[in-house]
This record gives structure tokens, C-alpha cells and sequence, in this order.
């Protein structure tokens, strides 16, 4: 039950006691260059935070043996998971009354590009602009591992601690696998609900696409620049397999009227060539050239069946093709190999947000469809748990001078701690024994 309106102004008050102190554990977030690989020093980070506040803390290097054979699995290709390393803090009352939990967010951030082009701040370097704070991965996802964090220090910070089993998760390779959050789920960790605050403008999502990502190599016929004609330019031939692709998501966008949820979207299925490399020497024809691609697909889409349509797509349209005819480009699958989701409507999880966002913000909670993947897939598709997407108002993530709003992170973290008083319940934080 949501607690009375005593207690609730009691709660955003404590939300804002310790306001400055989340703010503040947010920049020291922003401050790590958690980038794929490179995210073990901010995950040991917070799990020397958490076990400071007598969580008991669980951190451990993702096991691809123990998750590979698993349907929500993304296939991963040349990666060393070696320092892939999710942390998971329990929390147990003394007494299990309520609902159990998962706070879960996602510590890997995505490349800042050329730190030169950023203008505020340089991007691991955060800094407040009005009510703006800066940096990479502040708004997608720090400020909401932070928001979950602090949502719970504010319910101790009033004597209270949740009535039921929680778990708090700092995961990686959300931004390219979702093989961390999968892991946590291998690993036996499930609860009746889950909070993921991505930077979703403190709407909830209702549905989102699946992701597919993949390398197509290019072969090309190596000769002197001279002798160019003679020869077969890889990079060249790179285009013609980008317009094909091009040409397959617009079929694939044209297929949203049977996906109610998308149908009304300019353009759900969006691909992406997020980098291309190639070649050997300027006064070379090209011998070669990868491309590195992203393609969303629909909720109850088969990605093994979008993965064959695209490798036949790409031979047929490129059959009569004078060069890539006789050599077709290779397909790898190597990354995200994920499906969409939707989260139906009328669950008590997504009534009891509703209400918390209600006090929190002043306003009523709005729901959209997002075009970009998000790891509560792995939550509600293979544990059949509702998971509300639900986090601050962000702008430019993924791109120069990221930024997230500071009075969208109090209301949000203020909603998230009256959910947990709502949806777990409270008790005191000194247990019967005194």
C-alpha cells in the first residue's frame, strides 16, 4: 500500500536530505571511463559502496559457458570477458512481508567519439550547467544507478528498509549484448518485479523493439591504383551492400501495421552502420572492408528468422552483382541477438509506479514505444516479470555533451523510493532483537 501522505512528504524530504550526496556519488560515476571492458574500477566502485552500507554483495565475472545455450543469449565474437564483472547487492528484511525487488541499471557506457567536439566538458569530466549535469553515461545510465541507490539510503535515512527481498544490480554489456542483466537472471537472481531507470523523460515504456547486430566483410580484388579498373574495390562494394540493407529495414518498416504497438511510429526499425573499416594503402584498390551494423526488429520477431532474411536478402539482391556475385559477403553475428518486448497493461507494478510518480511529480505517468533497445527483455520475457522502464529526463546520450536533468533525477528518485515503500512495503531498520 502506498504510505500515507505523512509519511510520503516524509520520503521526498529524505530524497532531498540527500540530495546533494547523490548528486555527488553521480559525478564520481561519470568520472570512471566505464567503457566495454574497461568497467571493473566503477563496478568494484559500488560494490565497495554497497558492502559500506551492509549490503551483502555478490560480484562475479560473466560466464559465458553457463549463459551461451540460454534463448535470451547474444552471441559474442573475439570478446574477452575477462573483467565483465556485474555486481548484485541483497537486501533481506527482517521479516519477509511485501514484494520482492529489482533495482537494476547498467554501468557500461558507450564511446564518447573525439573529446575535442565536446564543449561543455570534456566527457568524462561532469560538470553542472543550471539544472544540467554533464558527462557520458550520466544520463544513460549513472544518474539511475544512482537514483535506485539513493532511493533506498532515503527510506534509512527515515529508519525504514524494505519488507521483502531486494536486489540492487549494476550490470555491463547493456550497450551491446544484454548478456550482463541475462547473466544475473542464470544466476538464480528473479523477484515479483523490477525498476530499470533508463533516461526515458520519466514516461514508462510501454513495448520495444528487439536489436540484431552484425558484421558483413566485404572482399575485393587488391591491385595498383594505376591498374584500378582491373581490379575490385572492397570499400566501394561496402556501399552497395549498405543500400541493400538500407532497402530490407524499409521493408521491414513497412510491416508496422501488423505490430499495434508501432504502428503508428514515422519509423520503428531503424539500421545503422555504426562503423566501417577497410583497406591497407591509399595507392591500393581495397582488399577488404568490414562493416559494423544494427537492426531493430519487433516484438514476437524470431531473431534467428530476422538473422536468415538478412544473409538471404543480401544474396539475392547482390546475386547479379559483377563482383559480390562470385564473392558474397560474409554475415558474423556478434552482439545483440535480442527480441522486443512489450509490457501489457494492468499490472499492480505498473499501478503502484503510477501512483509513486503521481506524488513524486505532480502529474499523471504517460507511457510510450521506444525504438532503442533495453535490457528489460530479459526480465520479462524469460522470467515473466514486469519490468518498468522509468528514469530521468536525458539529452545527446550516445552523443557530444550528454546531459541529464537534476530536478528530473529528484522527482524520479523520489517516485522510485515511495514504489519501494508501495511494492515492498516497510519496517523498521533495527529488527526485533533491539
Amino acid at each position: 500500500m502506498m504510505p500515507d501522505a505523512t509519511l510520503a512528504r516524509d520520503i521526498l524530504g529524505a530524497v532531498d536530505e540527500g540530495f546533494e550526496d547523490q548528486i555527488a556519488f553521480t559525478e564520481a560515476l561519470i568520472r570512471f571511463p566505464s567503457l566495454r571492458g574497461a568497467e571493473k574500477p566503477a563496478q568494484d566502485f559500488i560494490a565497495g559502496e554497497l558492502e559500506r552500507r551492509g549490503y551483502a554483495v555478490d560480484s562475479f565475472t560473466i560466464d559465458i559457458e553457463r549463459i551461451h545455450d540460454h534463448p535470451g543469449f547474444s552471441p559474442v565474437v573475439g570478446v574477452d570477458y575477462a573483467q565483465a564483472v556485474n555486481v548484485v547487492a541483497t537486501h533481506r528484511p527482517h521479516r519477509e512481508t511485501g514484494r520482492s525487488l529489482i533495482l537494476n541499471g547498467h554501468m557500461d557506457v558507450v564511446p564518447e567519439g573525439p573529446p575535442e567536439m565536446w564543449e561543455v566538458s570534456p566527457p568524462f569530466v561532469p560538470r553542472r550547467v543550471g539544472d544540467w549535469l554533464y558527462g557520458r553515461g550520466g544520463g544513460d545510465m549513472k544518474a539511475g544507478i544512482a537514483a535506485n541507490l539513493f532511493a533506498l539510503d532515503a527510506l534509512r535515512r527515515l529508519g525504514f528498509q524494505p519488507a521483502a527481498r531486494v536486489h540492487f544490480q549494476s550490470v555491463v554489456e547493456e550497450e551491446c549484448t544484454g548478456n550482463g542483466a541475462l547473466a544475473c537472471l542464470v544466476e538464480g537472481y528473479t523477484a515479483d518485479a523490477a525498476i530499470i531507470p533508463e533516461p526515458v523523460d520519466e514516461r514508462l515504456v510501454r513495448a520495444n523493439v528487439g536489436v540484431l547486430w552484425f558484421d558483413v566483410d566485404v572482399a575485393g580484388h587488391p591491385v595498383h591504383v594505376r591498374e584500378a579498373g582491373s581490379g575490385a574495390n572492397a570499400i566501394e562494394a561496402g556501399y552497395r551492400v549498405i543500400a541493400a540493407l538500407k532497402e530490407l529495414a524499409e521493408a521491414w518498416n513497412a510491416e508496422k501495421s501488423g505490430h499495434p504497438h508501432f504502428a503508428e511510429l514515422d519509423h520503428p526499425i531503424n539500421f545503422n552502420v555504426g562503423r566501417i573499416e577497410g583497406g591497407d594503402w591509399a595507392s591500393s584498390v581495397p582488399a577488404w572492408c568490414r562493416l559494423s551494423c544494427r537492426i531493430a526488429i519487433y516484438p514476437g520477431d524470431d531473431p534467428a528468422a530476422r538473422a536468415r532474411e538478412i544473409e538471404a536478402h543480401l544474396a539475392n539482391v547482390l546475386a547479379d552483382d559483377a563482383f559480390l556475385g562470385n564473392r558474397p559477403p560474409k554475415v558474423t553475428w556478434n552482439g545483440f541477438f535480442a527480441r522486443g518486448y512489450v509490457l501489457e497493461e494492468g499490472s499492480e507494478a505498473e499501478a503502484a509506479l503510477a501512483r509513486a510518480h503521481g506524488l513524486a511529480a505532480g502529474s499523471a505517468l504517460s507511457s510510450f514505444v521506444s525504438p532503442a533497445y533495453l535490457d528489460a527483455r530479459v526480465f520479462v520475457i524469460y522470467a515473466g516479470m514486469p519490468c518498468l522502464v522509468y528514469g530521468p529526463l536525458s539529452e545527446s546520450v550516445h552523443g557530444f555533451d550528454e546531459r541529464v536533468s537534476l530536478a528530473s533525477i529528484r522527482r524520479v528518485t523520489g517516485a522510485i523510493a515511495l514504489f519501494i515503500a508501495d511494492w515492498c512495503g516497510l519496517e523498521p531498520v533495527t529488527g526485533p532483537e533491539g
